[in-house]
């Protein structure tokens, strides 16, 4: 742990440690910090604490941090390589464990958890604890049976209580906590804490040039055409929503898909096209200030070209702004050289085949950003030479990997040879041979001994001379590289092939080099210069470890992160005896600079809300379920308006036997089961051969979603699963669940089909059917729905034995439904002989009573009980075909 509480971070820890609730914090506060305190308090074998959802590399950090404190009783992970009989033993060995959901429901279920002897739980990314989620069912099963344990919660992301009516207090209903604890960054103790000990911030509002400018606004232009395009068709979008402010956001794209996915079957093509074109047109405005000219210019030819079809463009192209758009980044990258031989008026150009193709001049404007890059590291190096102490390590922090790599390329070789890089490789490759030369001589730069350093371990650079080294970054990092450039130049052979291969394998290291996302770029040994990415590790704390490990004394945000920045406020703020300069990068009047500013505003409105929420929330004592009157623990599954029978002895309560459905081990990973438990009914968990949910003694359940039906019913394993069922019980039942955030619909009207056809899927149902004519089909449009049709399928009907559920496996008996109509093995090698199906093979069972029959049947009596004549000629030679020893020697030798 990167030193000891802060003073709001330690309220933090003591307002939640005296008393249950739900702890939510700003992003970047150190929330994990209070959660890893809690951790370190816990970890002894004396408690016994659950840590919920949280993944895998944050384990691992968590372990490691508290291993680097001198814990002696480290968390311990049980997932599914800890057998089950070793549970229990873990289990009593108490200290925080990392258990997997699945596991631990199935634990709670069948009593391999000793429930009374858990301490607590501790619940990470609160946010996500919906009412059918797996954690919550965990939290539920354990309230029914520790009334004592403690509850704490700990979530960052608040603007996730913003959506939703009374979200924030349907969370703390599932987490069964009553204190709701708020810290925002305006939070008195917060910014006394960190406005004392501020870092040296210096803010670089960079000027875009005149071509961006005009870019971003072309880009804008057509995102409000197809706003109101997409209003136009969709009056009942809210208006607020959808305004140009908000269209930048992160969190767009699933806005727009909460409102459309319930319907978006019933949508037209224009409107499905509309959104697909504000999500290109997001990335447009990503790419132009992110990436270098080429980059973005790509995309849009990219566009242009796979965008020939208009009929999937709600014609944004066609606009005014759309042709500005490719004309100002076109001026960005190249300009037409225009010959200087003019034709007379009437004049004809006497051989127009053969005229030369337009020339192009290379412009390649150079980012704006890498300039002052340029300068800000200028900057640290005279700030370095002065200082009396050891030269301060840099660390520069850009959005993506990507980003990363080409700051990487652009400090070690300059603007032009990345420039000339790219357009070689895009809009150069039909240039003539001269043109590449250029470029090439800018790609055989030598890499300088700059290493990648991975899994939080440091660089170390080589320097191949001692001149490059005393020079570091006293001139322009583009000079250097042109300096290099000429040395190299210099010791170059003559052999073309020999330099373009090796160009060629320098280019596959590069390539290899970008696609890593786990790691940071050593740059430069003295000062230890490090780029690492504020996005798309696999390992969310990458960035934290090179915090620590590095300790930076001069940060540059080449690109603004809300949580980065908290976070080295409060870095500085727990070593406030060390200088910390933060260099601040950010595109001046800017959809960057607007994203920036609308994140930090929407953050504020969050909390205000939450705010407000807490001072009229109404929580009843009950609430944390610590007595048997909350009724979110009461398993009923009849409904409040049911109405009782007087007529049972003056309207007593008769004591009946529970309920019970037996799951499939496998089954938990879906939220039914919880579902299930919630509504009265006992959960058995079995690992079952055959069904998914067995209801009763008959009723067996197959369940698949939408995608999984698709899945199965194209590798024919759905075929395989409806044989067995209809093999060993009587009443098979195929459930067909969708999700209720989605439309209703298997197939969109769209893609209906007037014809039947062999690869439909309504098709393909239709035959399993057929095939299978006790198949019972049930379609559900939400796991509430099938946890009401299971409940209404078992009224009355007699209870499922677990053992016997089990016992079912392809050696079984049948049931007495199917061994009346075929038996197993003879039908099993009816169906598999040539020119018998699925769906001729009943003809031949109901005229030959076993094989041997078959044998008499002549070919023409095949042919009418199959209705083919070729499917009848394949089986009549099939089982007449004779083949002896001298045949099969003579075709040997034949074949040899």
């Amino acid at each position: 742990m990167a030193g000891p509480l802060l003073e709001y971070e330690t309220e933090m820890f003591l307002s939640l440690f005296s008393t249950d609730g739900l702890l939510v914090s700003a992003e970047g506060l150190g929330i994990d910090r209070v959660l890893l305190q809690f951790m370190k308090v816990y970890s002894e074998e004396g408690s016994l604490v659950l840590l919920l959802n949280t993944t895998t590399p944050e384990q691992e950090y968590f372990t490691e941090q508290l291993r680097a404190e001198g814990v002696s009783h480290l968390p311990q992970t049980v997932n599914s390589d800890v057998q089950s009989s070793e549970r229990y033993h873990v289990y009593t060995q108490g200290g925080v464990l990392y258990v997997t959901s699945r596991i631990l429901v199935v634990d709670f279920l069948t009593d391999k958890i000793p429930a009374h002897l858990i301490s607590g739980i501790l619940v990470y990314r609160a946010h996500k604890i919906i009412d059918s989620c797996q954690e919550a069912f965990i939290l539920r099963l354990y309230r029914q049976k520790n009334k004592t344990g403690f509850i704490k919660d700990f979530t960052d992301k608040v603007t996730a209580f913003s959506t939703g009516f009374c979200q924030v207090e349907r969370v703390m209903r599932n987490l069964f906590v009553k204190k709701l604890f708020l810290w925002p960054r305006f939070q008195a103790s917060v910014s006394t804490v960190l406005d004392r000990h501020m870092p040296d911030v210096v803010e670089l509002h960079v000027p875009l040039t005149s071509a961006m400018r005009a870019i971003q606004s072309s880009i804008l232009d057509i995102m409000n055409a197809c706003l109101k395009e997409l209003k136009r068709y969709n009056p009942t979008l809210e208006a607020e929503d959808l305004s140009l402010e908000n269209t930048l956001g992160n969190a767009f794209e699933k806005t727009i898909r909460h409102y459309l996915d319930p319907f978006w079957h019933q949508l037209g093509t224009k409107t499905k096209s509309l959104v697909q074109d504000l999500k290109i047109l997001r990335s447009l405005l990503l790419y132009l200030t992110q990436y270098d000219c080429v980059t973005f210019l790509n995309l849009l030819e990219s566009l242009r070209s796979s965008q020939k079809n208009f009929g999937s463009n709600s014609g944004w192209l066609f606009l005014d702004s759309s042709t500005s758009m490719f004309v100002n980044a076109r001026s960005r990258v190249y300009r037409i050289y225009e010959g200087k031989k003019k034709l007379k008026v009437g004049e004809v150009d006497q051989n127009p085949c053969a005229s030369a193709p337009l020339k192009r001049e290379c412009v390649l404007e150079k980012n704006p950003k890498w300039e002052a890059l340029t300068e800000v590291l200028q900057e640290i190096e005279q700030e370095n030479s002065r200082s009396q102490h050891e030269p301060g390590h840099v660390l520069i922090c850009a959005s993506d990997d990507r980003t990363c790599a080409q700051l990487k390329e652009y400090i070690q070789r300059g603007a032009d040879s990345l420039l000339n890089r790219l357009y070689s490789h895009t809009f150069g490759k039909d240039e003539p041979a001269a043109a590449h030369d250029e470029s090439k001589q800018g790609n055989s730069w030598p890499k300088k001994g700059i290493g990648k350093s991975s899994n939080g371990k440091k660089s170390k650079a080589k320097n191949t001379k001692s001149s490059t080294k005393k020079q570091k970054l006293s001139l322009t990092l583009t000079q250097m590289a042109a300096q290099e450039k000429e040395v190299e130049t210099a010791q170059m052979g003559s052999s073309g092939d020999e330099e373009e291969h090796e160009v060629e394998e320098e280019e596959k290291e590069r390539e290899e080099e970008i696609l890593s996302s786990d790691s940071y770029y050593g740059i430069v040994k003295e000062p230890l210069t490090v780029i690492h990415p504020l996005k798309g590790c696999s390992d969310p704390y990458s960035l934290t470890r090179v915090l620590q490990e590095v300790e930076p004394m001069f940060v540059v945000l080449y690109d603004a992160e809300l949580s980065f920045v908290r976070q080295l406020e409060v870095y500085k703020g727990s070593r406030p005896g060390k200088l910390l300069r933060v260099y601040f990068l950010i595109y001046g009047g800017s959809t960057e600079e607007q994203r920036y500013l609308t994140a930090l505003c929407k953050e504020k409105q969050a909390f205000e809300h939450l705010i407000r929420e807490k001072a009229s929330m109404v929580v009843p004592e009950e609430r944390e379920g610590r007595e048997d009157t909350n009724l979110d623990l009461v398993r009923n599954s009849d409904p409040a308006y049911a109405a009782t029978n007087t007529r049972k002895a003056g309207g007593q309560e008769v004591v009946e036997e529970p309920s019970r459905v037996i799951v499939d081990m496998r089954e938990f990973r879906s939220e039914l089961p919880s579902l299930l438990h919630r509504r009265g009914l006992d959960i058995e968990p079995v690992t079952l051969e055959v069904g998914d949910y067995i209801l009763t003694s008959n009723i067996c359940v197959e369940r698949k979603s939408v995608s999984d039906l698709i899945g199965s019913l194209q590798s024919g394993r759905l075929y395989t699963q409806c044989l067995s069922m209809s093999r060993f019980y009587r009443q098979p039942v195929l459930l067909i669940e969708f999700d209720p955030a989605k439309p209703f619909s298997l197939v969109a009207r769209s893609d209906m089909r007037q014809e039947m056809s062999a690869n439909d899927i309504t098709s393909k149902l239709t035959l399993l059917t057929l095939h299978f004519p006790r198949l019972r089909l049930l379609w559900c449009p939400s796991p509430h729905a099938t946890a009401e049709l299971f409940q209404e399928l078992k009224h009355g009907r007699p209870e499922p034995e677990a053992a016997a559920a089990q016992a079912v496996t392809a050696e079984s008996d049948m049931v007495e439904e199917s061994a009346d109509l075929y038996n197993a093995g003879p039908y099993d090698f009816l169906i598999r002989m040539p020119g018998v199906n699925v769906k001729n093979f009943r003809g031949l069972v109901k005229h030959a009573a076993n094989l041997a029959e078959l044998l008499t049947l002549s070919q023409e009596k095949l042919s009418e009980i199959l209705g083919s004549t070729s499917n009848a000629k394949k089986l009549y030679e099939f089982l007449h075909s004779t083949m002896n020893g001298a045949s099969v020697q003579k075709s040997k030798h034949t074949s040899k």
